[in-house]
């Protein structure tokens, strides 16, 4: 476990726990809750160590990806996992997201998207962004996402204080429509619950890698219209998707608004600011 009283030796946290002290220490680009390196190794091997403050749980981000690779998603190594710090393989990767990588994220999303699964929620917690997601199993998905994803954000946001009571009773309105408004799954997906572009690992036009899971058992659409949210994708990934996985009518027209909701409400409850004018202008859209 990382000693919160002391500066923080990476090169002889790396050695405790590889065995070998990095002959290098390069930074990277980081998330809100952990700050990111390049170590490498006199071996010639290369690894990303992630460190967090009391409190994190990157041993949960491990947990995760290794249930990813599980369902045939290409992931980073996990070498070491504990939680204030997070030891993973380096992946070349050259960030660019051609037509070529959209066919092939559509093609792994869409197939992690088919794994049979009896309920939503999970089986223990999980994490996105550093902020707790309670997972509940259920067997209907809409009372999942207005208690446990909708109002459950809204409430943390509103108690870190980013979020107004009058907006949070705004919220419970809109959330007492959804019944009528979204459409219950056929079945459950597996989704990586946090696929913004920072999140997937890029090479000569393939996805080589994602990191950052939020996983949980959800609607499909909860996943696309996150990736709408930041511009993961463009064009060719949903037509290449539809393919495997016809998307309901309505969906870009209204349910992806709605979905955005809860990854927006967790900017506000980081960051708030611009954030809340965005929660404010969907809300006005359905006349709450």
């Amino acid at each position: 476990m990382i000693d919160p009283t002391t500066p923080l030796d990476i090169a002889a946290l790396v050695e405790s726990a590889l065995g070998q002290r990095p002959s290098a220490i390069l930074p990277l680009p980081g998330g809100c809750i952990a700050d990111v390196v390049r170590a490498d190794m006199p071996n010639g091997q290369r690894v990303v160590v992630k460190t967090g403050d009391p409190g994190s749980e990157l041993d949960l981000e491990g947990w995760m990806l290794k249930h990813l690779a599980k369902a045939g998603w290409p992931i980073p190594d996990v070498l070491f996992a504990e939680p204030t710090m997070l030891i993973l393989s380096y992946v070349e990767n050259d960030g660019q997201m051609t037509v070529a990588a959209e066919h092939h994220a559509a093609d792994l999303l869409a197939a992690l998207h088919s794994t049979p699964q009896p309920g939503f929620g999970f089986w223990r917690l999980t994490m996105i962004a550093g902020l707790p997601q309670a997972n509940p199993k259920s067997d209907k998905w809409v009372p999942f996402f207005v208690e446990h994803r909708l109002r459950a954000m809204a409430d943390q946001a509103l108690q870190s204080g980013q979020l107004s009571v009058s907006m949070r009773t705004r919220i419970d309105r809109l959330a007492d429509q959804l019944s009528s408004r979204l459409i219950e799954p056929t079945s459950p997906s597996l989704i990586h619950g946090d696929l913004w572009g920072g999140n997937i690992l890029l090479n000569k036009g393939r996805v080589v890698g994602v990191v950052d899971p939020a996983c949980y058992w959800a609607h499909a659409e909860m996943e696309l219209a996150f990736s709408t949210l930041f511009s993961t994708f463009g064009s060719a990934f949903f037509k290449r998707y539809n393919e495997h996985r016809p998307i309901t009518p309505g969906f870009f027209e209204e349910r992806r608004d709605i979905y955005n909701l809860y990854p927006l409400l967790v900017h506000v409850r980081l960051f708030g600011g611009t954030y809340v004018g965005s929660v404010d202008r969907i809300l006005k859209r359905f006349g709450v």
